[in-house]
């Protein structure tokens, strides 16, 4: 069974945008418009894979009466967290995958940390509302 979806608030949904497209390199698939306490509020979903599963939504709740721009949502910091502790990984396809994805990355203008675990290797950067995003690729079999 895999992940269909991860859905997070953002606080600047075109800065959100600008990022997991250009930077990340995912495709927005779908928007809906959901009605949400008297306001509406914008869902949109991103391929990370297919386009019917492996999908990253955001949440704009700009229009929803109460949300205001007064919530975090950043999900480690917020809560005395190191921001590396709660974080979201992506599957990159090889290592010339993952060192095309740290060089698009950089080009966007993001910095890059890149770690080689041992067993896996990973690229981290931070995403518009400071969340810890991550590329990687197992590089040696589970023990």
């Amino acid at each position: 069974m895999g992940i269909s979806h991860i859905a997070l608030a953002v606080k600047d949904i075109e800065a959100t945008h600008r990022f997991y497209t250009e930077a990340m390199g995912f495709e927005l698939v779908k928007v809906e418009i959901a009605a949400m306490r008297g306001g509406k509020a914008r869902h949109a979903f991103y391929s990370t894979g297919s386009a019917e599963d492996q999908l990253m939504a955001f949440w704009d709740l700009r229009d929803v009466p109460g949300m205001g721009e007064g919530y975090e949502t950043d999900i480690s910091r917020g809560l005395g967290l190191d921001p590396f502790t709660n974080h979201l990984a992506f599957q990159a396809d090889s290592l010339d995958d993952l060192a095309a994805r740290r060089d698009r990355l950089r080009a966007a203008g993001c910095t890059v940390v890149e770690i080689d675990h041992h067993w896996i290797r990973s690229i981290y950067t931070e995403d518009p509302d400071g969340n810890v995003v991550e590329f990687a690729i197992v590089t040696e079999p589970f023990s």
